[in-house]
C-alpha cells in the first residue's frame, strides 16, 4: 500500500482522532501494512519485538502465556491497538499477541516513533498521552480477569 494509500486508513483510526493533519502526513510513511493469519502469532510475551500496531480489520487476543494454557486477558478488534512496549527500547512484550481471525493492521517500528516524537515533542506529547491510555486500559482488563479466577463462586453469585 502506498502512502497515499495508507494516509486515508490511518486517518480514520480512532487511537490517531485528534490528532493534527500535518502530524498525521508525518505518520503514515512509517506505517507498514501487515497481515496475519488465524492462530498466527504476532509476538511471544517476553519477545522483543520493536512493532507497534494499529488494527484496520480482524481480531486479536493478547494472552499470558503458561505452560499447557494461554490465559486471555483481552480480545481487540479492528480500531485497537496493540504492542505499545514496543516504544519503550529494549522491553520484551508483556503479553502473547495471537490473531484469531485474519488481521490487517498498520504496523510502526519503535524506534521511528520514538524518533518522531523526539522531533516533534507535540506529536510525541499526544502519543505518550493516548499511550498511557492503552496502558491503563490493559492493566483495567488484567485486573478483571485476575478478579474473576480469584473471587469466590460464593461471591460471584451474590451470597
Amino acid at each position: 500500500m502506498t502512502i497515499d494509500a495508507v494516509l486515508p486508513v490511518l486517518q480514520k483510526h480512532p487511537f490517531v482522532a485528534g490528532i493534527e493533519a500535518a502530524q498525521l502526513e508525518r505518520l503514515a510513511p512509517i506505517a507498514k501494512v501487515v497481515t496475519f493469519s488465524p492462530g498466527q502469532i504476532v509476538f511471544h510475551e517476553g519477545e522483543a519485538s520493536s512493532a507497534f500496531y494499529l488494527i484496520v480489520t480482524g481480531r486479536v487476543a493478547l494472552e499470558i502465556a503458561s505452560p499447557g494454557h494461554d490465559f486471555r486477558v483481552e480480545t481487540l478488534s479492528a480500531g485497537d491497538e496493540f504492542g505499545w512496549s514496543s516504544i519503550l527500547a529494549g522491553r520484551g512484550k508483556l503479553f502473547q499477541a495471537r490473531a484469531l481471525e485474519p488481521v490487517e493492521a498498520l504496523a510502526f517500528d519503535g524506534a521511528d516513533l520514538r524518533a518522531l516524537c523526539e522531533s516533534d515533542p507535540k506529536f510525541g506529547y499526544a502519543l505518550m498521552l493516548r499511550l498511557l491510555g492503552v496502558v491503563s486500559e490493559r492493566l483495567q482488563a488484567t485486573r478483571l480477569q485476575v478478579l474473576d479466577i480469584y473471587w469466590t463462586p460464593a461471591k460471584r453469585a451474590g451470597a
